[in-house]
C-alpha cells in the first residue's frame, strides 16, 4: 500500500485532482467528508462541538450550522484551535479505520486540506500538493464558489501560507493550468504512483 497525502490551498483545485486520481484508480479517504460525519446529528463529535460553542451553531433540525459556525471561528485562531482540537482526533481515527479496508497494493489517498499547518506531512509515504496562485485561488472562491471577497480572503489567511505547503510537496501540481493539461499531469503523477506502490510490494 502506498499512503499519498494530498494537499492544496483553498481554491486551489485539490478536489478536481482528487476526483481524477479516483478516476486513475486511487482508494481517496476524503477528510472533509470524514469532518463533516463526525459531527452529524447524534454524533459524541456534535455533542462536543455545542458544548463548546453554544447550541446557536444548530440549525432548526439539530444539524451543525456550518457557515455560522466557519464565521465564528474563521475570524477568531484560537476558537479555531478549540473546534481542531475536537474534529481532527475524530477524522484521523475514522481515517485509519477506512485505511485498513483497502487492498495490500492500493495507492491510498488521503485528501487533507490541513495536512501543512497540522505538520502531518511524515504520515505518508509521499505529499502531493496542489498549487495555485493566490490570484487563482481568489478568482476561483469569489466566482465559482459566490464567497464575498473579504470571506475569501480570510479562508485563505486561516491557511498555511503557500511556501510551507510547497515546503513538504514531493510532488507538485501546478493547477494554473488548463484543465486537459491539468488531466495529462494527473495521469502523469498516477503513473508514478503506481510504479511507487509496486516497488513498496516488492
Amino acid at each position: 500500500m502506498l499512503k499519498v497525502g494530498l494537499t492544496g490551498g483553498i481554491g486551489a483545485g485539490k478536489s478536481e485532482v482528487s476526483r481524477l486520481l479516483v478516476e486513475c484508480g486511487a482508494v481517496l479517504i476524503d477528510a472533509d467528508r470524514i469532518a463533516r460525519e463526525v459531527v452529524a446529528p447524534g454524533t459524541p463529535g456534535l455533542a462536543a462541538v455545542v458544548e463548546a460553542f453554544g447550541e446557536d451553531i444548530l440549525t432548526a433540525d439539530g444539524s451543525l450550522d456550518r457557515p455560522r459556525l466557519g464565521s465564528i471561528v474563521f475570524a477568531d485562531p484560537d476558537k479555531l484551535a478549540v473546534l481542531n482540537s475536537i474534529v481532527h482526533p475524530l477524522v484521523g481515527a475514522r481515517s485509519r479505520e477506512l485505511e485498513t479496508t483497502a487492498p495490500d497494493d492500493a495507492v491510498v489517498v488521503h485528501d487533507v486540506p490541513l495536512l501543512a499547518e497540522n505538520g502531518l506531512a511524515p504520515l505518508y509515504d509521499l505529499v502531493i500538493v496542489v498549487d495555485a496562485s493566490p490570484a487563482t485561488q481568489l478568482d476561483r472562491l469569489v466566482r465559482l464558489r459566490g464567497m464575498t471577497e473579504e470571506d475569501a480572503r480570510a479562508r485563505m489567511a486561516a491557511q498555511a501560507p503557500r511556501e510551507k505547503r510547497l515546503e513538504v510537496a514531493d510532488i507538485v501540481i501546478d493547477n494554473d493550468v488548463p484543465l486537459e493539461q491539468l488531466k495529462q499531469r494527473v495521469r502523469d503523477v498516477w503513473e508514478e504512483l503506481v510504479r511507487r506502490a509496486h516497488r513498496s510490494q516488492e
